[in-house]
């Protein structure tokens, strides 16, 4: 924590650097997910990540495509340090339809121009924020994501229950589970991770609606 008792996210990235660490796991178990998506959609592509730190679970699948032209990405990040690396990440790796808002994720505002998606991804999100708004967030993801996207997430779990009613709210919102699986650590607190796919009709995005405020 820092001073003022918020995360220091910077230092907290340090960890997808020990590949043995939860966070490295679902680094990969992440880009297995946006390989597959994009490998199964070959025409125009729209990936929309919120709260996307330096945007390298993303990225770095990207900088491996010779057909990352057609893919538009939006990564939207309000801490500065890291919504910069993503931009010099970006630009370096010739990624031109790369795009890093450094907004509030917490507001749709935020989405405006960038939605409807193929992919949204919801990465390190559901574990800082209330019950409540992790609901809000699920029920009003429809607004976000075209009919058929696939919508990446994850939260931490500890014992029994698999994130149950986290699966149960997207199955309320609309999404049908593809895939939900936890690191193997033997005990304590393990990272979780989970895809399902958008089956509903088409929705208008609210702007002005605050969908969640992280807890520190």
């Amino acid at each position: 924590m820092n001073a003022d008792g918020m995360r220091d996210y910077l230092k907290w990235h340090d960890a997808y650097d020990d590949p043995a660490s939860d966070l490295s796991w679902r680094l990969r178990q992440v880009q297995a997910h946006i390989r597959s998506a994009l490998d199964q959609n070959q025409g125009h592509v729209t990936i929309l990540s919120l709260c996307a730190g330096d945007g390298r679970d993303v990225l770095q699948v990207l900088a491996e495509r010779d057909d990352s032209l057609r893919i538009r990405t939006t990564l939207i990040e309000l801490h500065p340090v890291l919504a910069q690396r993503a931009r010099e990440f970006a630009t370096n790796a010739g990624l031109a339809s790369v795009s890093v808002r450094t907004v509030d994720a917490g507001n749709t505002t935020a989405y405006v121009g960038s939605v409807p998606a193929d992919l949204v991804i919801m990465m390190g999100i559901f574990g800082n924020i209330s019950d409540a708004d992790v609901r809000r967030t699920i029920h009003t993801a429809p607004q976000l994501c075209r009919p058929g996207a696939v919508l990446l997430w994850s939260r931490s779990t500890e014992g029994v229950g698999g994130n149950r009613p986290i699966r149960d709210w997207l199955a309320e919102a609309g999404f049908s589970e593809l895939d939900y699986r936890e690191s193997d650590h033997a005990e304590g607190e393990r990272a979780a991770l989970g895809s399902a796919r958008y089956d509903g009709p088409p929705q208008l995005l609210i702007p002005d609606h605050q969908l969640f405020t992280f807890l520190g």
